[in-house]
Order: structure tokens, then sequence, then C-alpha cells
């Protein structure tokens, strides 16, 4: 069909991106209980496309590998308690594209 569009694969995509990581992380979840105590769907852990969120169970927590990061802002939409809170990394930080 001509208005159809093209199938994007995000695995393939993720591939064209390069990322300088900074020493200091530019994603934190302020309230860890709210992770533990009220958000048992959690939601950032799915419907993230870089998985930069995983719950780690002996900890009882949700780590964030904010170099993962590709600074879509999925994170901030997702959280029902907006307990993720998400800034641009420092200038000459964080996510680059390029085309491919």
């Amino acid at each position: 069909m001509a208005n159809e569009l093209p199938k994007v694969n995000v695995d393939e995509k993720l591939g064209y991106l390069t990322y300088k990581a900074d020493h200091q992380s530019h994603i934190t979840i302020p309230d860890g209980k709210i992770c533990v105590e009220q958000c048992h769907d959690r939601p950032c852990l799915t419907g993230c496309p870089a998985q930069v969120y995983v719950w780690e169970e002996t900890q009882k927590k949700v780590l964030v590998s904010f170099e993962n990061c590709i600074e879509c802002g999925a994170c901030r939409m997702l959280c029902p308690f907006d307990n993720i809170k998400c800034h641009w990394p420092r200038g000459g930080f964080g996510v680059q594209y390029r085309y491919g």
C-alpha cells in the first residue's frame, strides 16, 4: 500500500547511537518506597525501550542504568506516581544519534 509506513525495528535502530557517559546520573528515583509498596506493575521496567530500569529482587528496588538512556521521555510518561526525575544530561554528555 502506498500509505503504509515502513516497519521499524527498535533494536536495529538502537545500534545507530552512541553514548558519552557522565560520572553523574541525569535520572533519579527520589522515593524508592513507592516502587516497592505502591507500584506493583512497574511500567518503567517494560516500557523503556533502552532497558534503563531493572528490578533488583534481592535489594527490592529499581536499579537505574542511566548510560543506556536514549532520552525519549517514556519513563516520565509511564510512571504513574511521577517518581522518576529525568533531566537532560550535561552538555557534551548523553546520547548521540547517527543515521544509517
